[in-house]
């Protein structure tokens, strides 16, 4: 499964009182590399429609939202990473135990991102949501590790068969490396049961807690200057070349229009980042689908042609859109439906210059 190096910067250190995270997919065992990363949208009556990847019946909801989500391989109902419209991010830093468990009648990490999305508009609910599935649907031998945003907090949420923790991020920024668990002693949530005096990540698994990290790239100050640019470029310094997929970045904002930018695209060293908002009727680009008969996506396939003068010129039409959409958002407080086919134009800007 695709694990991510992730990246939280909360709101005292960014421009426009946002928290950014950012996300790296990563496949150290390189069971995933030459796939396509997905990008796909749900409208709320079709969110929870479908056949989990563990198998597990889901729940029905009579208040359900609209998703974006990006999944790491082809056939999976659920995904690595992911936002909806009430300005929830969610995503999965590290999961184990689980890559031989499809239609076992569990719930996969996979699942219980697109789940949490799907039914929660906070990332305190969400948290205790995971919390809940985790308890009721996980295995002995799964461990995961998510993320949670929303606009004002992040959270880490560590889970070890039906066992969970989570903590809520203090840092005004911080890296959450993709080796394991990452809760500790600083337990602010878990199971019932769980002594909270213990340290979680050791008290399950010696070797799964996840080594510290150091930030890469520009480094968030205090000065509220930290941008979503930054966060690019972030990415871009974080990433581990062939193992390295898709990128994303979320920038939550409760006063102004929430951005979710995909590279839908391996490496983001060698990528560009795509906008997506929640307009009216968002469209989104079967470029980034794999279609029948195929094994990766038009943009994927696309981009392992591209010629290097295209990566230099993409790069000043990434900047272009960040600049205009900053601009947008200052004199919008919501998105109206020129931003419909955001992400579709860009998708298809950015093929015209790899044919």
């Amino acid at each position: 499964m695709s694990n991510g190096d992730c990246f939280i910067v909360l709101p005292e250190n960014c421009a426009s009182g946002s928290l950014i995270v950012g996300r790296n997919a990563e496949d150290a065992d390189g069971q995933l590399l030459g796939m396509s990363t997905e990008i796909c949208y749900y409208d709320p009556d079709e969110v929870l429609t479908g056949k989990t990847d563990g198998g597990a019946k889901v729940e029905t909801a009579s208040d359900t939202f609209r998703v974006i989500l990006q999944k790491p391989k082809l056939g999976l109902w659920g995904g690595d990473f992911g936002a909806n419209d009430q300005g929830l991010a969610v995503g999965l830093t590290w999961s184990s135990g689980d890559a031989e468990a499809k239609d076992s009648d569990s719930l996969l990490a996979t699942d219980l991102v697109r789940l949490a999305l799907a039914l929660c508009s906070t990332a305190e609910a969400a948290v205790e949501r995971l919390g809940l599935m985790v308890s009721s649907y996980s295995q002995d031998s799964f461990k995961f590790n998510f993320i949670v945003c929303d606009s004002s907090s992040g959270w880490l949420v560590s889970c070890s068969g039906k066992l969970w923790a989570a903590e809520k991020v203090e840092a005004p920024f911080l890296r959450v490396p993709s080796g394991g668990l990452t809760v500790g002693s600083k337990i602010a949530k878990s199971t019932e049961s769980l002594n909270v005096d213990d340290n979680f990540a050791s008290s399950q698994d010696a070797e799964a807690q996840a080594p510290p990290e150091e930030w890469c790239g520009p480094k968030p100050l205090a000065d509220k200057s930290y941008t979503h640019y930054n966060m690019f470029e972030t990415l871009r310094a974080a990433s581990r070349g062939s193992s390295s997929r898709g990128a994303n970045v979320s920038v939550l904002n409760l006063k102004s229009i929430s951005c979710h930018w995909f590279t839908a695209t391996p490496n983001a060293a060698e990528s560009v980042f795509k906008p997506f908002v929640f307009a009216p009727n968002p469209k989104i680009s079967p470029l980034t689908q794999v279609q029948p008969e195929a094994e990766l996506t038009l943009l994927h396939k696309l981009h392992n042609q591209k010629k290097p003068a295209a990566l230099e010129h993409l790069r000043s039409l990434e900047r272009s859109c960040v600049d205009e959409l900053n601009n947008y958002f200052s004199l919008q407080d919501h998105p109206s439906e020129e931003l419909d086919e955001l992400l579709k134009d860009c998708v298809e800007a950015e093929v015209k210059f790899y044919r």
